[in-house]
């Protein structure tokens, strides 16, 4: 079993970056793919991005291509999550995940989960 704990969320300006992390403890992030969702209030868990440990093989949705970057650091067992040119609609709470589910996107496909970090953006 591989616990996640996330770090790095904060309050940032509209337009402004944070860098997300998800640490790795009880086991590696080797075999599985990693996962980044968000979930405001009041609205479904959102898929934001994944990345396959091994390969590096990464999946974003439209929403956030081009603004968002998932990446990992093997010998920090660490992946991260760049937010950039944050928006009024990207405030929520943080979730890394893991999953040994090659493509997944939905939530209900991967299996550990972290407690999150929230992320606020003012205008």
């Amino acid at each position: 079993q591989v616990q996640l704990v996330e770090s790095g969320g904060g309050l940032v300006q509209a337009g402004g970056s944070l860098k997300l992390s998800c640490a790795a403890s009880g086991r590696t992030f080797s075999g599985y793919q990693i996962g980044w969702f968000r979930q405001a209030p009041g609205q479904e868990r959102e898929f934001a991005a994944a990345i396959r440990w091994y390969t590096g093989i990464t999946y974003y949705p439209d929403s956030v291509k081009g603004r968002f970057t998932i990446s990992r650091d093997n010998a920090k067992n660490t992946v991260y999550l760049q937010l950039n040119s944050l928006e009024p609609e990207d405030p929520a709470v943080y979730y890394c995940a893991a999953t040994d589910l090659w493509g997944a996107t939905k939530s209900s496909e991967y299996k550990y989960w972290g407690q999150g970090t929230q992320v606020t953006v003012s205008s």
